[in-house]
């Protein structure tokens, strides 16, 4: 009975979903996006800190030249996968006479922008190994913190972001979340000697802007207020909808903060749990007012 119905009804029910999706899914970024997106990730990883994450032993000898054929594959994908997007993305205007021209020009800037990213990623690194007694080494930081694989992938999606590859940099990040539960967009600024200790469930805003030696714990929503509606009920893209933390502020886990017109000033303590909608001057220390808290014995 089942070979009847493939054989006979199958392919109506195949052509219905084309029609709903097809179009719709296969206009934008060309053939296997998602998992071309995701090969990128890896290479760029690889190129970057090739001993932690090429699948294959290096030797001394032959070191510099697998990462310079890496730093190849790395562009060529990159180029390949934004020529792809541009022409389709509904954003832009983009003639496909210029699609290759700029998909090249914002390859060959990303590619020549890799060592201040990891310049910028070291500063990181320093910052969790000085900021957790926990770690035991640098090494162990890049190799089990979950914080770092995904502010290493927001870094280089930001800098795509500036240099506006439309899509890419959005779905490089949320990889990241789905990996490891940490949300940052890719439009957020984030200064020098970031850290989030354990992670899960932070949320930064696209239009944040974090200082330097920034600290945050698991649970924190650097988010939005509220929207701006147009005259038929949907949000206003656009403008400036999430907090500013300045220097050396460290927030605790659970805490929120809203609004964009919102500014933690440097030096301050946001303690957990709190829920913030205003600005606290520098060198605050902000935290809930203390419930009592029954105990008993059991029974």
């Amino acid at each position: 009975m089942i070979s009847k119905w493939l054989n006979e009804e199958i392919q109506e029910h195949a052509r219905k979903v084309m029609a709903e999706t097809g179009q719709k899914s296969s206009s934008i970024g060309g053939y296997a996006l998602k998992i071309r997106v995701e090969k990128l990730i890896h290479l760029l990883q690889s190129v970057m800190y090739p001993t932690i994450y090429y699948e294959e032993k290096l030797t001394d000898t032959f070191h510099e030249a697998t990462v310079s054929r890496l730093f190849q594959e790395t562009a060529m994908l990159l180029y390949e996968i934004a020529k792809d997007i541009l022409p389709n993305w509904e954003d832009e205007e983009v003639h496909p006479d210029e699609c290759e021209s700029r998909a090249e020009c914002i390859t060959r800037s990303f590619m020549e922008s890799l060592p201040d990213i990891a310049r910028m990623l070291d500063k990181d690194i320093t910052s969790a190994y000085d900021g957790d007694p926990a770690a035991r080494s640098r090494e162990e930081v890049m190799l089990a913190y979950p914080a770092f694989e995904t502010i290493t992938i927001y870094r280089l999606a930001h800098r795509l972001f500036e240099l506006g590859m439309p899509l890419l940099p959005r779905m490089m990040t949320e990889y990241a979340h789905s990996r490891t539960g940490i949300d940052i967009h890719p439009g957020a600024q984030i200064g020098e000697y970031f850290f989030i200790d354990h992670g899960t469930g932070v949320v930064i805003g696209e239009t944040c802007r974090i200082g330097r030696h920034v600290k945050l714990y698991q649970g924190v929503t650097l988010g939005a207020k509220s929207f701006d509606l147009d005259e038929n009920g949907h949000p206003v893209k656009g403008g400036k909808r999430h907090p500013d933390v300045e220097d050396r502020v460290v927030i605790y886990a659970g805490a929120t903060i809203l609004g964009g017109d919102v500014v933690i000033g440097k030096g301050s303590i946001i303690g957990g749990s709190v829920w913030l909608t205003n600005s606290v001057p520098p060198y605050s220390i902000i935290y809930n007012t203390a419930k009592t808290i029954s105990v008993s014995q059991k029974q």
